[in-house]
């Protein structure tokens, strides 16, 4: 998600050998060079992008609709992921760790969009508000953090306990630096408000208007750090809807269209589809709380039912690989250090799950659900269950979910997306006090072998840590990793510049052009 110009070498960027999941893909940019945007950049066409998802909390930094204003080149935090997954440079231009528990980041000079400058002061401000959001950010699950002014352009952020990949974590896209202007509004009850980030970023493109769930307009950001953007602004709409987005890009509607279904894309013209390797993996998520899930033996028995090389073959024809892990073959680190799942039960008997009734869930956004959610339903039929699928647009299935009012649930989920450390997304996935817990798994030896992955710092025994730990959870069979996806970005003949982002945060930079 590097935009496009040049950057100083960083201190933090030593870290590499320990921030970076490495993965087999690199971040590239479609039709060549991505244009470093300069002074003298002209007043563009504006792009027109087709997204899957809409705003589902206003567009909130600090939940799902973070990563929609870091597509758009709305926000930004201190740091970012570069192609290999370290931590490079955002608005911090470098760091250091003092110590254990303290880093110290030096800012660079930038402007926030609505006119005042990017201080120290502002981006502790930021930080502590964001450590103060209910619920908390994913990239901060199990940590607490401080953030604290040093200077003029120098923030120093601790945490209470060692976090050697705290340059990673402030990457994540819910940890953006808004404006002070952004925060102090007050709700009824007394609360404070989720900050606005409408003219309070510092991204190349600043949001002007939105358009409830329908579509979002933003334009240029003439003052921004790294050069203004060669389009004058972009129009973006939401749709649901994969064949429509498909079709709005055949037409010549749209410029750039995400999550194009694999069963469009060879219908495209020559050079549109572009094929990006991502550390996305979709799961069949049980519900370990509540229902006929809660006994680990009829999980076992659903597991085994369960035959994920058809999904591959046959739902994304060929566009992903049979689920492996939670960390699919992106990230190929996790390829050679894999461990057996531990402890799990024995699957149940056929008589023990006649008559067990399953109600099954998804969303539609991503075109491919749908169709895997009812060959999993076939399949867990033809083992015994008697299964009720519901299918719906994402923002209005996914807190149902999270509630447990289903007994399975299919959903993909970026293990990259919310910091680019894998302890993390383990945490807010898999642990009891996890915030993205859609299998409301709370599993007391699960919560260990995160935690004691947590502390590890050096990179080798990190990763054997992480699968350690992966195990545990594989283990419970309170997931089902499905498949492993490649996922398709339609993009325009004419257009140049887009970021074929493995982490699906960045799709526009200010080189990006039409």
């Amino acid at each position: 998600m590097r935009p496009a110009h040049r950057r100083r070498p960083a201190a933090g960027l030593l870290l590499a050998p320990l921030l970076a999941p490495l993965l087999t893909g690199c971040f590239a940019t479609q039709g060549g060079s991505s244009g470093a945007p300069g002074s003298g950049a002209s007043d563009g066409a504006r792009l027109r992008i087709a997204l899957a998802f809409p705003p589902s909390e206003n567009f909130s930094p600090y939940g799902a609709d973070a990563t929609l204003l870091s597509r758009l080149g709305v926000t930004e935090g201190l740091t970012r992921l570069d192609g290999n997954g370290a931590a490079s440079p955002a608005l911090a231009e470098s760091w250091r760790r003092e110590n254990g528990r303290s880093w110290l980041f030096t800012l660079r000079d930038a402007t926030f969009q609505d006119g005042a400058p990017v201080t120290a002061d502002a981006v502790a401000a930021a930080l502590t508000h964001a450590t103060e959001a209910a619920p908390a950010p994913t990239a901060l699950a199990g940590v607490r953090l401080t953030a604290r002014a040093s200077g003029d352009r120098t923030v120093r952020v601790t945490t209470a306990t060692a976090d050697p990949v705290l340059p990673l974590r402030l990457a994540g896209p819910s940890l953006a630096v808004l404006s002070p202007k952004a925060y102090g509004k007050k709700q009824a009850a007394g609360k404070a408000a989720a900050p606005d980030p409408v003219g309070h970023a510092t991204g190349p493109f600043t949001l002007t208007k939105v358009n409830g769930s329908a579509s979002a307009t933003l334009d240029r950001f003439d003052d921004y750090w790294g050069g203004r953007a060669h389009a004058s602004g972009i129009d973006a709409k939401f749709i649901a809807d994969g064949t429509a987005r498909a079709n709005a890009l055949r037409t010549g509607e749209e410029d750039i269209t995400e999550a194009v279904p694999v069963s469009q894309a060879a219908s495209l013209p020559r050079g549109v589809a572009r094929e990006v390797p991502t550390a996305r993996t979709t799961s069949l998520f049980l519900n370990t709380r509540s229902g006929v899930f809660a006994d680990p033996a009829i999980r076992a028995a659903a597991r085994g039912a369960v035959d994920t090389s058809v999904l591959a073959k046959n739902v994304y024809e060929g566009y992903a690989d049979p689920g492996q892990g939670v960390f699919g073959p992106a990230l190929n680190w996790a390829q050679g250090l894999r461990r057996p799942p531990v402890g799990r039960a024995e699957p149940a008997t056929a008589a023990q799950i006649e008559g067990a009734t399953v109600s099954l869930a998804t969303y539609d956004n991503r075109p491919e659900l749908p169709e895997v959610a009812q060959v999993l339903q076939q399949q867990l039929e033809k083992a015994g269950f008697t299964v009720k699928l519901t299918v719906r647009e994402s923002s209005r299935i996914e807190s149902d979910a999270l509630a447990g009012k289903f007994d399975a649930f299919v959903g993909a989920r970026n293990t990259m997306l919310d910091t680019g450390d894998p302890v993390s997304v383990l945490a807010s996935d898999y642990t009891c006090d996890g915030t993205y817990n859609l299998a409301l798994l709370c599993d007391r030896a699960v919560d260990r072998a995160v935690t004691a992955a947590d502390r590890v710092a050096d990179p080798e025994e990190r990763r054997r840590a992480v699968l350690a730990a992966e195990a545990r959870i594989l283990g419970t069979d309170a997931v089902v990793p499905l498949v492993h996806q490649r996922n398709v970005v339609g993009v325009a003949t004419s257009v140049r510049g887009v970021l074929l982002d493995p982490y699906e945060r960045a799709v526009v930079a200010p080189g990006t052009r039409r």
